[in-house]
């Protein structure tokens, strides 16, 4: 949720919910964040990098070449299936 706190434009949206896992041998169980939605507004985007810079988890990355095909502004909005689309060890 950094790259959501962090963007100056609030184009991402992230919805998740959390489980409880029990490791074997842990004392208590732990509580892990499951993504459920993650959608960027491409429209809204104003290409600073920042959530790019914050995430801890290397999860963003910048395409070089990439293209934004739409007709309507909804078109801009890309889910995760829409962003695994593209490949990163491309560039």
């Amino acid at each position: 949720m950094i790259c959501v706190r962090e963007c100056p434009d609030w184009c991402i949206e992230i919805e998740s919910h959390t489980i409880e896992v029990t490791e074997p041998g842990a004392r208590r169980p732990r509580s892990v964040a499951v993504l459920d939605r993650f959608t960027i507004d491409w429209g809204l985007c104003m290409y600073c990098g920042i959530c790019v810079d914050v995430c801890p988890f290397d999860a963003l990355a910048w395409v070089p070449q990439h293209h934004y095909p739409g007709v309507v502004p909804q078109d801009l909005r890309h889910g995760i299936e829409r962003l695994e689309e593209f490949d990163v060890s491309d560039s």
